[in-house]
């Protein structure tokens, strides 16, 4: 396959950034898309030019550091796939490809296609833990779960805080991911005696790192590879009610 990319160059945080124009042209369908972009990279370092940075770790698709934006969508065009697991064969030869790194006031750009996503660290440490002493490892059925509950957690916990969500919506918000942590632990029974106060410092952690307001556009949702659904903001929107009907401050 042949493919032309235009991929931002940016070599510093208060550097300018531009596009810039590659010409690939031995493209193996079977590559993933971080496979095609270290083959680029091999080219350009024999070629004596700057390879491009890009974030990368697991490549099995639970990391979330392989944060892109391909042709205007966040992780590219599959549905429920992080970067590393998009293949080329979903592209055509000839294809015109442009890849930016997520673009919101609270990932500022490090290099190139990396970008700092330490807020979302921040918004974990605000409130996404429990504190009650649990001594030593409980027998599996000594509290019990109702299925329902069990589920909504698991279901919030796949969460690998790529940042997809925030870089598809229109206000850059980062709602889906501060209440897919929120939720998992809130419907357990472990997270019960700090509930409110955990999502009172997440949401308030979450405004003061700069991220906009849920409109409720429902991007989060269409771009999130692990399928976080719209159902935990509600599910915040419920708690965070409910801890400032009881006065519950940060």
């Amino acid at each position: 396959m042949r493919l032309t990319l235009k991929i931002w160059r940016q070599s510093g945080p208060d550097a300018p950034g531009r596009f810039v124009t590659y010409e690939h042209n031995d493209v193996n369908p079977h590559m993933s898309f971080l496979e095609m972009l270290d083959v680029l990279n091999q080219q350009l370092i024999q070629k004596g030019e700057e390879p491009i940075a890009f974030d990368h770790d697991c490549r099995e698709g639970i990391c979330g550091m392989c944060s892109m934006v391909i042709n205007g969508v966040p992780h590219g065009p599959q549905r429920a796939t992080t970067t590393c697991q998009l293949h080329m064969r979903h592209f055509k030869d000839g294809d015109v490809i442009t890849i930016e790194p997520w673009r919101a006031r609270a990932f500022p750009v490090i290099k190139d296609l990396v970008v700092d996503r330490s807020a979302f660290d921040r918004i974990i440490a605000a409130g996404g833990y429990i504190s009650v002493n649990t001594g030593s490892a409980p027998e599996a059925a000594s509290i019990l779960v109702p299925k329902p509950d069990a589920d909504r957690a698991f279901d919030a916990a796949a969460c690998i805080g790529c940042g997809a969500c925030v870089a598809a919506c229109p206000n850059a918000s980062a709602m889906l991911f501060t209440a897919a942590k929120v939720a998992h632990l809130n419907s357990l029974p472990q997270g019960q005696p700090e509930r409110y106060q955990r999502v009172v410092r997440m949401v308030a952690q979450m405004e003061k790192e700069g991220f906009g307001a849920c409109t409720n556009h429902g991007e989060c949702e269409a771009v999130c590879p692990k399928e976080i659904s719209l159902d935990t903001i509600a599910q915040l929107n419920r708690d965070l009610l409910a801890a400032s009907l009881r006065g519950v401050r940060p």
